[in-house]
Order: structure tokens, then C-alpha cells, then sequence
């Protein structure tokens, strides 16, 4: 099946982004936020991308998520530095063969040509005016998965770095460095912009808009011309289940695959198949998140609880956070110590059930977990053991 464009909302958003718009702050860094595999990352590759590139504007995409043994900051850098190797390869050749050890770039940015493609001899700000000067054309950093930068010291010294050039090389009437952040964690994308030492203080996290209606009906459309003898496909039905389905396309597709799938053919008409996979996955996510609960140690338990119930408000040492973890775990003696190891089991479990800033916050590592306790709590069923009725 052929890709969903979101033609549309990639224009406004690059013309938000070269402060075309009437409202609104995106020039100076737009951030968005949606839930893990609802399409973000495939829209900011195969939809703003192009957009951007329209627009005559160069584009550095980097997913800080694409090897997490890696630094993130060394992950921006290198982004970064590869694009600037593109331009000035030719310019370093013809320096060197002319025995020139550096170039200078606008009359003003003098670039070593032996460091051309790294980093370590300049720093961002430095790198990204040389890339302007050299393309000609504004630029475009995209980063996805944006928060993870706050896991390191360096990233966020990339962080602050990227601020101090987009304070450097944008002015009211040019916009020379576009900023896209995106996360999959909204909590934790806020730590980019909400406290006065945050490097975007004052900047809006903005809700991407989830794939919806037209990309249902888009897949209908494809089911149709595929299979002739479903139409006609009831869309509703798909709708319904796309939205059981969290909003997320892989699971979406693999459902109709098998519902498809002429080895599995009952006389029930496919759609409702679709629908039943799509309670069925509904349910599994709840429960293998209880699992993972039921599976902590009784410690490990409360400070999870703790950390789902407090969100950003969440201090792990406090006098209410250690009299609380007491009152879930009676008779055993809860310290300071006992907690932070806690906290480290919960970080090193495979999925990691807890993440930690280089500053030392801490949130739920999947976002998801924060619904689904959250909606335990409606239905009066928190904490997932009965015997333990006590609240944050």
C-alpha cells in the first residue's frame, strides 16, 4: 500500500517554521509530541522533509533513538557535521591540493579542512553558520525523539548550544535556522522548555495531530482496489478498530493482513476481525503492563507507583515520598539508599520501566503507562493488587 501524505500539514508547518504565519513562535523551535508508532517519525521524514526542501531550505534529520548506546550529543554533532562535510568537501579538496590548511567561509567562519566532517574543532553554533554560508539557504534541524538529549551532559550541551545559534543566526526579518524537536513523550519533551533554566524556556509543545479519518478511508480505498469482492469495505468499523488500535498504523495493517489472509477465512466478514484484533491488543498492552507491575518487588512497586501518580512532581527522596513508600512496603525498612537502588532496577529492566535525566528527574519510560494507570485509578482498580489500598 502506498504512503499516507499529509501534504497539508507539512506546508503549514514549514511555513510556521519560516515565520510566514500570522501567530504563533515556531521560528524559534517547534515542538511536537505524539504517542510511540502513530507515524511521527515517518511524517517528519517523508512529509516535512520534502516540505522543507521545497522551500528551499537544507535539512538535517537526526533520531536520537536510532542507536541508544550512543550519546545523543554526539549523535547531533555528527548530523550535523555530515551535512556540513557535503558542501565543503569540494572547497577542503581544492584548499588542500593549493597546500592551504584552513578556509574561510563568508569572509568571517574559518574552518580547519582536515576537521572538515567533525566536530571536535568547532562547536555547533560555529558548524551551522559555516553550513549556512556554504549552502546558501536556511537550514532545518529536525530532531526526533528530542528528549532523549536530557539522558546526558553533552546533550544537553547540544541543547543550550543549538539555542545560542538559533539566537545567533535568526533575526525579525530572516530565519536562518529552523528548529523541530519531537518526542513521543510529551512530560518529558516539556523539561526542554518549561522551568527558567530549561534551554527553550517559554517555547509551546504542541500536540501532532494522530492520523484519523482520510487515512482510514485512504486504506479502505486500497483494501477496494485490491479486493474487489469486500466492497464495499465498512469504513466506520475500521475507524473504530484504528482507534482501539491507539491510533498506530503497524498494528492497523498487520490486523488486516491476517484478517485477509485466505488460510483464515470463516464467512466473518473481515472488518469485524480487524475489530476483535484490535480489543484483543487493547487488553494485551494492559495486561502485560500489570505483569510488569505484579513482577516488581514490593519497593520496586510503590516507587513506580509513586512515579506514575506524581508525574512531573515526582521527588524520589522526599519526607511524603519515603513515609509513602513505608506505607506500601510494612515492615520493611525503606531508605534513601533502598530507593535509589530501586530506581536503578526499574532504569536497567528490559523494556526499562523508569528514565532518568542527566539532572536526575526521573518519569516513566513509556509514556503509555501514565493512561493506563490513569485509567485503573477511574475504574477505582488501582493498585492492581487488591490487598494494597493505600494512595500517593
Amino acid at each position: 500500500m502506498t504512503y499516507f501524505t499529509r501534504p497539508r500539514l507539512a506546508t503549514e508547518l514549514a511555513d510556521q517554521l519560516e515565520g510566514k504565519a500570522a501567530f504563533g513562535d515556531a521560528q524559534n523551535g517547534l515542538f511536537l509530541a505524539a504517542p510511540r508508532r502513530t507515524g511521527k517519525s515517518m511524517f517528519l521524514q517523508h512529509d516535512l522533509t520534502p516540505a522543507l526542501i521545497d522551500h528551499g531550505v537544507v535539512v538535517i534529520y537526526v533520531d536520537l533513538w536510532s542507536d541508544k548506546r550512543r550519546d545523543p550529543g554526539e549523535l547531533i554533532s555528527e548530523a550535523i557535521a555530515r551535512r556540513l562535510a557535503d558542501h565543503l568537501g569540494v572547497v577542503a579538496k581544492t584548499a588542500r591540493k593549493a597546500g592551504l590548511d584552513s578556509v574561510t567561509i563568508a569572509g568571517a567562519i574559518r574552518i580547519d579542512t582536515s576537521r572538515i566532517g567533525k566536530l571536535d574543532g568547532a562547536t555547533l553554533p560555529e558548524a551551522l553558520r559555516a553550513l549556512h554560508a556554504a549552502a546558501h539557504k536556511p537550514i532545518a534541524l529536525i530532531i526526533d525523539e528530542a528528549q532523549h538529549a536530557l539522558t546526558s551532559e553533552a546533550g544537553e550541551t547540544a541543547m543550550a548550544a543549538l539555542k545560542s545559534a538559533r539566537d545567533q543566526m535568526n533575526n525579525p526579518d530572516r530565519i536562518a535556522l529552523m528548529l523541530v524537536m519531537s518526542g513521543s513523550d510529551r512530560d518529558k519533551l516539556l523539561r526542554l522548555v518549561n522551568t527558567n533554566g530549561a534551554p527553550f524556556y517559554g517555547s509551546t509543545i504542541h500536540k501532532m495531530p494522530t492520523l484519523g479519518k482520510d487515512y482510514v478511508d485512504h486504506v479502505t480505498t486500497a483494501i477496494e482496489a485490491h479486493r474487489p469482492d469486500l466492497v464495499p469495505v465498512d469504513h466506520l468499523v475500521l475507524l473504530e478498530a484504528f482507534q482501539l488500535f491507539a491510533y498506530r498504523p503497524q498494528f492497523f495493517h498487520a490486523a488486516i493482513g491476517e484478517a485477509l489472509n485466505p488460510l483464515d477465512e470463516n464467512g466473518e466478514r473481515f472488518e469485524q476481525k480487524v475489530l476483535q484484533a484490535a480489543q484483543w491488543r487493547r487488553e494485551q498492552d494492559a495486561a502485560q503492563m500489570e505483569s510488569e507491575f505484579l513482577g516488581l518487588k514490593p519497593l520496586e512497586q510503590a516507587v513506580l507507583w509513586r512515579v506514575l501518580a506524581q508525574g512531573r512532581l515526582f521527588r524520589p527522596y522526599d519526607a511524603e515520598a519515603l513515609h509513602f513508600y513505608r506505607e506500601q512496603c510494612p515492615g520493611l525498612a525503606v531508605s534513601a539508599q533502598k530507593v535509589q537502588a530501586a530506581l536503578e532496577s526499574l532504569r536497567d529492566r528490559s523494556p526499562a520501566l523508569v528514565w532518568k535525566s542527566a539532572r536526575g528527574e526521573y518519569s516513566a519510560d513509556d509514556a503509555g503507562m501514565h493512561g493506563w494507570y490513569e485509567h485503573l485509578v477511574s475504574l477505582e482498580r488501582w493498585p492492581p493488587q487488591a490487598n494494597r489500598l493505600a494512595n500517593p
